[in-house]
């Protein structure tokens, strides 16, 4: 393959990968997908007269090492995948809406030290509450709708 790289012509071919097909099938965006296992893993083989920190060595001289045997992964059952989705889904959901309210909490936490005269090391202090907070308290704290209106 005829390639060009910053004006110098030069004569590319690729490495061949020898594979094979195995059983497994997989889907990605809907699309059937079949893998494939290299038979020996391709080593490009640089032939180049080194030098680093005043030692020479010369690449191209590699030993061939065996490829390790394929292990196919553990496949999970599908409705522990969609279990762990939504419950991904519900802490990530219930993490925004704690730093929501965090946010708000310190807004009107700096509005009132600025409104009081307190410095702005007291504007920047935050604290959960300590104590029982009622389970409640999130259901009725949000801003109401009619206020984004």
């Amino acid at each position: 393959m005829k390639l060009k790289y910053r004006g110098v012509d030069y004569e590319y071919t690729p490495p061949q990968v020898n594979a094979q097909l195995t059983d497994q099938v997989g889907q990605y965006r809907g699309l059937e997908w079949r893998f494939r296992n290299p038979q020996k893993t391709p080593v490009l083989q640089p032939t180049l007269d080194l030098v680093y920190r005043g030692i020479a060595y010369q690449t191209g001289q590699t030993e061939s090492i065996p490829a390790p045997a394929y292990t196919p992964p553990l496949t999970v059952p599908v409705t522990h995948i969609a279990e762990l989705k939504i419950q991904n889904m519900a802490r990530s959901l219930m993490m925004s809406h704690h730093k929501w309210i965090k946010n708000r909490q310190q807004s009107l936490l700096s509005r009132v030290a600025t409104e009081v005269g307190l410095g702005t090391e007291a504007a920047h202090y935050w604290n959960h509450i300590q104590g029982k907070v009622h389970p409640s308290f999130r259901n009725d704290y949000d801003r109401s709708g009619a206020a984004l209106s």
